[in-house]
């Protein structure tokens, strides 16, 4: 007798488990996602008052973001060891490129004749860059961190390699002992927690940029 291909009774024996690699899942996201954003920010900043810095720092995080993950991994385990540090170095580095980018569009989006009117209103270039441009650049950032939170996502899967790995345990899981159940149940809820935390972002993102609203409604009308 064939056994099912989905075993829901070896599901219901590990719920406990489930409960611990998803909060382990988000954990290794929300930090990696944070750290990117704190050195991405400084860096976009950078980027855009100085365009020559442009270049060499796009060109070192996009360097960066094509390394395979695997690669990367099994490059840093001499010196962080199997340990979250590795997990953590490999993940923010492919958020860098995604964050800088997004936030130096942002800002360029920001039209000049808004510019001139702060300058024109006695703002000085720091009060205009954190009152008006950054503001009127937060559709684009967050658009970025949506973007660069769902890849984490799907790379936390791969640190498992190296037993940090979250729900992609399960994955290697049933890919080691060739049960399928495993499997299927942390690729499945990976895929879903990607949709449910892009969905919470960008609510987020409508709630703190209502004026975006407003204007796509404007426009439609």
């Amino acid at each position: 007798m064939n056994e099912p291909f989905v075993r829901w009774d070896w599901i219901w024996d590990h719920m406990d488990q489930v409960g611990e690699r998803l909060i382990e899942h988000v954990q290794l996201t929300v930090i990696a996602v944070v750290l990117g954003l704190l050195i991405s920010l400084p860096l976009g900043l950078i980027a855009y008052r100085y365009r020559k810095s442009y270049a060499p720092i796009a060109g070192v995080t996009g360097i960066l973001y094509t390394i395979p993950s695997l690669a990367l991994l099994a490059f840093l385990v001499p010196f962080t060891g199997f340990s979250t540090t590795t997990a953590e170095v490999a993940l923010v580095s492919y958020t860098l490129l995604i964050l800088i980018r997004n936030i130096v569009s942002g800002l360029d989006g920001v039209p000049e004749d808004v510019k001139e009117a702060a300058k024109g209103m006695g703002y000085s270039s720091r009060q205009s860059l954190w009152r008006i441009e950054i503001p009127l650049a937060l559709p684009v950032i967050a658009a970025g961190i949506r973007v660069a939170t769902v890849t984490t996502i799907g790379l936390v899967t791969v640190t498992a390699l190296i037993g940090k790995g979250g729900l992609g345990y399960f994955i290697l899981l049933g890919i080691r002992g060739l049960f399928p159940t495993p499997a299927l149940l942390g690729s499945v809820l990976s895929v879903a927690l990607a949709i449910a935390v892009d969905a919470v972002l960008l609510g987020g993102q409508k709630l703190v940029t209502p004026w975006t609203r407003v204007t796509a409604a404007r426009s439609e009308a």
